[in-house]
């Protein structure tokens, strides 16, 4: 039926229609069928075709993933995700414009785990307080275990970070709305005295930086028991800029020290 099917993955290929040049472009070398005139608004692709495209963009993110994490993003090339599909450069290519936009793709993937520990932690019964400080927490452990253990995947956030790649914007927004929605909480039941919440979180996510920014991260490097009294002592400090009662950062430090 379509030629992509078998010259790209074996598994049945097929670029998603997403209304660009590029995706029309993309249906005319794929499909063997020679529409007539009076069929050309119709849709290219069925639900069950862009079923096959979404395995076929996942397949060679799944390559470019194993690559990055492996040997990392620079080093990582076109010619290294086509021959282990089988397939040619040119046929990755329809999928993804750029390398850099599987960079990018594989960048919102990983950052995408980091999401869902940051969802599960909001959507807890916890005091807003608990909340903060157990998620800041692990912000902080993610991005150190990253930069200790996964230097590759550490290389890939800090040129993210630096570049504004559109992945990390995305990973920063949906992190800056987590915490509006704990700060909320915690302003409804008293925990915090703030006056506006937009901000309150955005101070809290500069206050922080040090801790999770991938670039400081690595220049703030420290022995383990010293880099946790500083984490310690800076979400308290966060805790008091957000107007915590003395007695709620005593039950959140205490939750810090168990997490």
């Amino acid at each position: 039926m379509f030629r992509l099917c078998t010259d790209v993955t074996a598994q049945g290929v097929k670029e998603k229609a997403d209304g660009s040049a590029s995706t029309v472009q993309d249906a005319d070398w794929a499909s063997d069928r020679q529409e007539p005139e009076f069929e050309e608004q119709r849709p290219y692709f069925s639900a069950s075709d862009e079923a096959i495209v979404a395995q076929g963009r996942d397949r060679i993110l799944d390559i470019a993933e194993k690559h990055i994490r492996r040997i990392g993003h620079r080093k990582t090339t076109i010619a290294d995700i086509a021959s282990d599909l089988g397939t040619s450069r040119a046929n990755v290519y329809r999928f993804f414009p750029t390398r850099a936009a599987i960079d990018n793709a594989v960048c919102g993937r990983i950052v995408n785990e980091r999401d869902e520990i940051a969802f599960s932690i909001a959507r807890t019964d916890a005091a807003a307080s608990k909340k903060l400080a157990q998620l800041l927490n692990v912000l902080h452990r993610h991005s150190r275990r990253t930069l200790m253990e996964e230097k590759p995947v550490h290389e890939l956030f800090v040129a993210a970070t630096s570049e504004n790649w559109a992945a990390m914007n995305a990973h920063n927004e949906r992190m800056r709305a987590i915490l509006e929605a704990i700060i909320r909480q915690g302003l409804q039941s008293g925990e915090f005295q703030v006056e506006n919440i937009a901000d309150a979180a955005k101070r809290v996510v500069t206050a922080f930086l040090p801790f999770s920014h991938p670039v400081l991260v690595a220049q703030c490097f420290q022995e383990e028991d010293e880099i946790a009294a500083s984490v310690n002592a800076q979400i308290r400090f966060i805790m008091r800029a957000l107007g915590e009662p003395v007695s709620r950062r005593d039950e959140a430090s205490r939750a810090l020290i168990n997490a």
